[in-house]
């Protein structure tokens, strides 16, 4: 259980520390959260038109559109501009929202470290080599499941940086863990 419990703070701080500095200290998101200096006429037109909160794909088709409709909005797009807006009508963040989110994170790596842990303890033998290995497995897993997936069909300015965080974050933990895991074997 020490085992377990201690190789997953580890490995779940090791994840949070790199996603931090990836995305503060390095700015490798930044592609993806550019400044524009239009910005408070751009808010200020989307609060004027935009109702409710949620996220918008613009231009598309209202839900239950037929299929032939949508094919021909479709078309009529094709080599022309589209947005992906992520919309809400307050900014919530202070000191207190920030040290939940980050608390919040936090936990979930060490949940996630945690389970990869139990995996391991299913496995045979293990080496520092195989449980490093195994885990940027679980880091490619993790890039393919959700950056890019996504990117695939909504090209994401900051591809690259999540293909980074995974190898990086998930290669720190399984250079963590194939020790931990391993030490007097």
């Amino acid at each position: 259980m020490k085992k377990t419990v201690m190789g997953a703070i580890v490995g779940g701080l090791l994840i949070f520390i790199w996603q931090t500095l990836s995305w503060t200290v390095l700015h490798l998101h930044e592609p993806s959260q550019q400044y524009h200096p239009k910005q408070d006429t751009i808010l200020s037109f989307l609060s004027a038109n935009i109702e409710k909160e949620g996220g918008y794909l613009m231009p598309t088709v209202p839900m239950n559109t037929p299929m032939a409709e949508a094919q021909k909005m479709g078309e009529k797009m094709q080599g022309k501009p589209w947005v992906q807006v992520q919309y809400h009508k307050t900014f919530d963040i202070d000191g207190k929202a920030m040290i939940n989110n980050m608390v919040r994170g936090l936990l979930a790596n060490i949940i996630m470290v945690a389970l990869l842990i139990w995996v391991f303890s299913k496995m045979g033998k293990q080496s520092f080599f195989t449980t490093l290995i195994a885990t940027l497995l679980i880091g490619v897993i993790v890039f393919t499941n959700a950056p890019y997936t996504s990117h695939i069909w909504y090209p994401m300015f900051d591809i690259k940086a999540h293909l980074t965080d995974a190898l990086l974050s998930w290669g720190l933990c399984g250079i963590w863990l194939g020790w931990w895991l391993n030490r007097g074997k």
